[in-house]
């Protein structure tokens, strides 16, 4: 995943330090070359000996340390970095960090660095809220830095509010949010649509499908590590949200076609990954209900067309994605919902495929537009989802 990238990871002195062994050890088994610094104050928490044995290369401490091949450490490393995360942040490093103070290596090599620097602070909620403390936070945005929001919590003092640091994972997460793709979406507005609906057929009752939504997550996070302004609508599904992206929570077909509807104007593209209920009860099936309970014959009424209101409303410029899933006639009946309903690509699904469809980790899918078939080889959905983006744009 991040196979040639450089990571910097600076420690400074907080309790905190004690979650990074973790992060280290995360970006090494995907790949990643890491080099820690830390703060004296940093090694009262936790030992440069560990960090030595996570990442392959020698924690450095001391600024004058002799005990390398001779070359401008601190300079060195800046320029191989594709990244430097400091995290903990402790109050100390992030004022010397917003005013260009260098006086140990981590600091140093900091202001070296001309990769992107994300900071982690992490403190007790009083110095986190206070007003020097933010303005310094301020400083560091404007300097181009990106603060990652502390957690609120119990921390280590006895206290609880904001200045917890937040899990290795979602530390690694952004790591990979700044490096993992170039920004060759950057400036586009993406709206996406994934996951289920559900029709309410009583207060216990609804008609639904079996789609996870995992397909359309998985365009959001590529589209936003890829630089883009995402939105994704979605149904209700099990997933975490992607961590870059807005997303918006529907439950019926008719709130994600207002949701689409309000907001699809504004968009570079659409992606319509969502599998709608095709289908909503009747209103004359109320008192049927109650007096069946529950009869399944009750009257239905088709839902909102997605598809076809953006094919027939699109702006200039805009590009609009489907995806089609078809039992038989695969190609030829995805190739006449994207003639009918207008929009520009269609990506045709195939459920009898093994690994493909709903709840999968992988997909095998064609790609179809008015002049073109391509028909992709099994491959994850985090995959398709780039291919997908790259014949859009």
């Amino acid at each position: 995943m991040l196979k040639g990238k450089t990571v910097l990871l600076g420690v400074s002195g907080g309790i905190a330090a004690y979650k990074i062994p973790n992060l280290a050890s995360m970006l090494v088994k995907n790949h990643a070359n890491v080099h820690v610094l830390m703060t004296e104050h940093a090694a009262n928490f936790i030992t440069a000996t560990t960090f030595e044995s996570l990442t392959g290369h020698k924690c450095i401490i001391d600024t004058f340390d002799r005990n390398f091949e001779f070359q401008v450490e601190h300079v060195s490393l800046a320029k191989q970095a594709d990244v430097l995360l400091v995290a903990p942040a402790t109050a100390n490093v992030i004022g010397k960090m917003a005013h260009g103070i260098c006086d140990d290596m981590l600091t140093t090599t900091s202001l070296a660095c001309q990769c992107p620097k994300l900071l982690t602070p992490a403190m007790n909620t009083r110095m986190y809220e206070s007003p020097i403390l933010q303005d310094n936070l301020e400083i560091c945005r404007r300097y181009g830095m990106t603060v990652i929001p502390p957690a609120a919590g119990h921390l280590a003092c006895g206290d609880s509010g904001p200045g917890k640091m937040p899990e290795a994972e979602e530390l690694f997460d952004y790591i990979c949010q700044a490096i993992q793709y170039p920004k060759d979406l950057m400036g586009k507005r993406i709206l996406v649509t994934a996951g289920p609906t559900r029709e309410k057929l009583d207060p216990v009752r609804f008609i639904t499908n079996h789609s996870t939504g995992k397909m359309g997550y998985a365009i959001a996070k590529a589209a936003a590590r890829r630089g883009a302004m995402v939105t994704l609508i979605s149904g209700p599904v099990s997933l975490e949200p992607p961590r870059f992206a807005t997303v918006i929570q529907v439950e019926s077909a008719r709130e994600m076609f207002e949701a689409v509807t309000s907001l699809a104007a504004e968009q570079d593209a659409v992606i319509k990954a969502a599998a709608v209920a095709d289908y909503r009860p009747a209103a004359v099936f109320s008192e049927k209900v109650k007096k069946s309970g529950g009869d399944m014959s009750i009257p239905l009424e088709q839902t909102d067309d997605i598809l076809s209101w953006l094919g027939e409303h699109r702006r200039e410029g805009q590009f609009l994605c489907g995806f089609s899933m078809e039992t038989e006639n695969l190609l030829e009946n995805s190739r006449r919902k994207l003639e009918k309903k207008h929009i520009d690509m269609i990506v045709a699904n195939n459920l009898k495929v093994e690994g493909a469809g709903f709840g999968t980790d992988t997909n095998v899918v064609t790609l179809i537009t008015a002049g073109a078939e391509e028909t992709l080889e099994k491959m994850s959905k985090d995959a398709v989802a780039h291919k997908i983006l790259d014949r859009i744009f």
